[in-house]
């Protein structure tokens, strides 16, 4: 993203941009197109934008950025949108929400996310998932906190980085090529 975020939404009679991260990388939204950002057309955005309302209100607000696609990015999307996406929806964790912890130690993190689960199942399997989709992505997309957190956690849960079964079947999560 290159600018600051603000608070001005699409217009009601265009596509929606969606930047995704998190869950939003491996479990989209309906009526999405696939990229470096979802598009979601729109006779869709009402009815998407009322499902993300409902799955990501809490704890994000809801801002607007311009988006830059990576140069190599290589989807169907963006052949037929290259350039800078000038809307494009986000869901930020702000301070201002009670929800926001901000900056913790990564052990404190690795073990909350190790003993917790929440209405959409364990947090493990969240941090697991994220960890294998941003690997899918490729290289330019790999986040080292996220990496360095899955490290942790199995650690914590006695799996073996290099050989463990972290129940997504892909031996512990080691970066892929």
């Amino acid at each position: 993203m290159s600018q600051p975020p603000s608070s001005l939404p699409p217009d009601e009679e265009s596509d929606l941009w969606l930047f995704g991260y998190g869950s939003l990388i491996w479990k989209p939204p309906p009526h999405y197109v696939w990229g470096a950002a979802y598009r979601i057309p729109a006779p869709h955005v009402p009815a998407v934008q009322t499902y993300l309302d409902i799955r990501e209100i809490n704890g994000y607000s809801i801002q607007y950025t311009s988006f830059t696609p990576a140069a190599d990015a290589a989807t169907t999307t963006l052949l037929h949108h290259p350039g800078p996406i000038e809307k494009c929806m986000v869901y930020i964790g702000l301070p201002e929400n009670p929800q926001f912890l901000g900056a913790q130690p990564a052990a404190d993190v690795a073990a909350v996310i190790a003993r917790s689960k929440g209405p959409s199942g364990e947090n493990v399997e969240y941090l697991f998932m994220l960890e294998r989709a941003l690997r899918e992505l490729g290289d330019a997309a790999g986040d080292e906190h996220v990496e360095d957190l899955a490290r942790r956690v199995r650690e914590i849960k006695g799996r073996d980085h290099g050989g463990g079964d972290d129940g997504l079947g892909d031996g512990g999560g080691g970066r892929g090529g």
